[in-house]
């Protein structure tokens, strides 16, 4: 396949088509300066483009057809001979397939060096079709290939469940690598590990009617992730999740909230598990937090790269520079409220000031930072590890989230007495956090 043709840019692509204007772009590209990540992605993180906008300049400048895959299915015959791993990597979906050349939708033409290695793999020559990534992995995930793709994981991996002694040191009590293993294990079991490598941040588990319906949360929009499974696994798979959270078996009729640690190919991933009593059956979400990927993700984290406007970038700043104070970070769940703390963080972290962090859990680590787990089980809540945590000589604090009237206080009357509080509260908007300190009982002055 040809791939030396000279083409235009794709910020000429973008302008020409009026997506984006010159003056964004520029200042765009002048930080991307040095950065690995493409102008494309940047842009889309920043939120000035948008997937299909991408895909689409991508097929204008590559002169590739382009095709939304709206309600499409892959062909069951290629999951023969090209696993759903390898779809999944790049990711791509194969379409046709005539004398000897497969023709493929992708996302990514720009990676010449990862085309050259899928034609070595397949072993065919590759004609190109482009898509979002989004519309590529849901055509995936509405194919016969995520069943295909947990039967490949399962084969693939070993998982063993760790826990904690009193000392915190980790214990290994579970090997899940035998053939002993019952239906649900191994079924729980690929479901994880199909989660984790599509990065999923949440795992859904409902009972319906007839059927147990499996969903990923995958960059905040909710997805099916196999075919439904029969409504016989349902008790089976709550009851394993149950056991490895260390909640009651029999109870079925109240909430339960639980925690449990995996070893999933020599990578350790911390899940919470909350199950809520249902019509049909018990509604089970598992959220994901894989401190690997946190790590990588916030070693590169600048608050530049949040999508901050320069104005509002530039007030943020100076807000977390100062000497004492209250910094609300508010948004419905996976808004991003801690990622935009752990980029203060980074910016803050110096020699000059003491910073104490309290989270449940700890997601990243930080040199140079105190940062205290919770630990409700032991009586470590936010409250009270929060009054601890001024009696510490602190500069800078960081609550990981507002929850009671309790927290709330204390944490006022912290930034009232000369420290800079960073926390976070769950409300749809800056306005609604009135309210909802209201609510507490916190005086209005």
């Amino acid at each position: 396949m040809a791939r030396s043709v000279a083409r235009p840019s794709l910020a000429d692509v973008l302008v020409s088509q009026g997506v984006v204007s010159k003056q964004a772009l520029e200042g765009t590209l002048r930080r991307l300066d040095g950065a690995s990540a493409t102008l494309g992605q940047v842009l889309v993180e920043q939120g000035l483009l948008s997937e299909d906008q991408l895909a689409r300049a991508l097929a204008a400048q590559y002169g590739l057809p382009y095709d939304p895959l709206t309600s499409f299915q892959v062909d069951p015959r290629y999951y023969e001979t090209i696993s759903v791993k390898l779809m999944q990597r790049f990711p791509f979906i194969p379409i046709a397939d005539r004398d000897g050349v497969l023709t493929i939708v992708i996302a990514d033409p720009q990676n010449v060096l990862g085309l050259d290695e899928l034609e070595i793999l397949i072993g065919k020559r590759l004609e190109l079709i482009i898509s979002s990534k989004s519309a590529i992995l849901a055509a995936l995930d509405r194919s016969a290939g995520s069943n295909q793709a947990l039967r490949e994981l399962e084969a693939e991996y070993r998982s063993v469940l760790v826990k904690e002694d009193e000392r915190g040191e980790e214990v290994l009590t579970i090997d899940h690598a035998g053939e002993d293993q019952s239906p649900a294990v191994k079924l729980l079991d690929s479901i994880l590990l199909s989660a984790m490598q599509r990065r999923s941040s949440d795992i859904h588990i409902e009972a319906a009617d007839r059927a147990t319906k499996v969903k990923f949360r995958v960059d905040g929009i909710l997805i099916q992730a196999m075919e439904p499974l029969d409504i016989r696994l349902h008790a089976p798979l709550v009851s394993r999740l149950k056991v490895m959270a260390e909640l009651d078996i029999a109870e079925r009729r109240v909430p339960q909230d639980g925690s449990f640690r995996m070893r999933l190919d020599r990578k350790v991933v911390d899940f919470r598990v909350s199950i809520l009593p249902s019509v049909f059956g018990e509604s089970v979400v598992v959220r994901i937090l894989d401190r690997e990927s946190i790590t990588t993700g916030v070693s590169a984290l600048k608050l530049e790269r949040l999508g901050f406007n320069p104005e509002d970038l530039k007030r943020f700043r100076r807000a977390i520079m100062r000497p004492y104070g209250m910094i609300l970070v508010t948004g419905p769940t996976g808004s991003g409220k801690t990622t935009t703390l752990y980029a203060a963080i980074s910016e803050m972290n110096t020699l000059e000031d003491k910073l104490i962090t309290i989270e449940d859990p700890v997601e990243y680590q930080f040199s140079g930072v105190v940062q205290i787990p919770v630990n409700e089980k032991k009586g470590l809540t936010f409250a009270r590890g929060l009054r601890s945590i001024l009696r510490h000589d602190p500069d800078k604090i960081m609550v990981g989230e507002i929850r009671d009237p309790e927290t709330a206080q204390i944490a006022i009357q912290s930034a009232l007495t000369g420290h800079l509080v960073l926390t976070t509260v769950h409300a749809n908007n800056v306005f609604d956090v009135i309210g909802r300190f209201a609510s507490m009982g916190i005086d209005a002055y």
